[in-house]
């Protein structure tokens, strides 16, 4: 017996028809569709701390369910002590079923517990993908707060099939997606 995330089949049930309805796609393959999410965090400190890199690793991909990997420098850049090959960040690409669980946890779990929350202002590239930035990673029930040596923070790009900003928008309402109200 195999799982289907919740919101994978929220899709093909409720809201591919709605996206259909709304903008008259002739085509089931113009719907937009989420293709992946990128999880990214950049690690200034760690060119003093190597050890920071190797935690941010480990807490990224606690959350993300999926092993993250560690960036490294392509130049040296003197003013910032930053020589070729230091680890400078960690990211993670999650796509298919462990896309869909990341993204109903952000929603239902994660985003909820920032502090303060009014909702995420929506913000696209123009080309519907979706970026949000996210001050603390303990926002994630995964992460053990008391194990947490340094509070970092993480962009969460979610990319689309979508052509403009206002289907990816819509598209990610659907989902439940709690953008700020005007």
């Amino acid at each position: 017996m195999s799982y289907t995330p919740r919101l994978k089949e929220k899709y093909g049930a409720e809201i591919a028809p709605a996206l259909q309805d709304k903008f008259g796609y002739k085509s089931s393959m113009e719907i937009p569709r989420i293709t992946k999410i990128v999880i990214s965090q950049g690690l200034g400190e760690a060119v003093a701390d190597k050890k920071l890199a190797d935690t941010a690793k480990e807490e990224l991909s606690v959350i993300a369910g999926q092993t993250a990997i560690i960036t490294k420098s392509k130049k040296d850049v003197s003013n910032f002590k930053l020589r070729k090959g230091m680890p400078i960040g960690t990211k993670v690409t999650l796509r298919r079923d462990k896309m869909y669980e990341f993204l109903d946890r952000l929603i239902s779990v994660a985003l909820p517990r920032t502090r303060d929350f009014r909702g995420v202002k929506a913000k696209g590239d123009g080309r519907g993908n979706v970026t949000i930035g996210v001050k603390e990673h303990i926002i994630f029930p995964e992460i053990d707060i008391d194990k947490v040596k340094k509070i970092l923070g993480m962009d969460i790009t979610i990319v689309t099939t979508a052509k403009t900003n206002e289907e990816a928008k819509e598209l990610l309402t659907q989902f439940g997606f709690p953008f700020v109200k005007k």
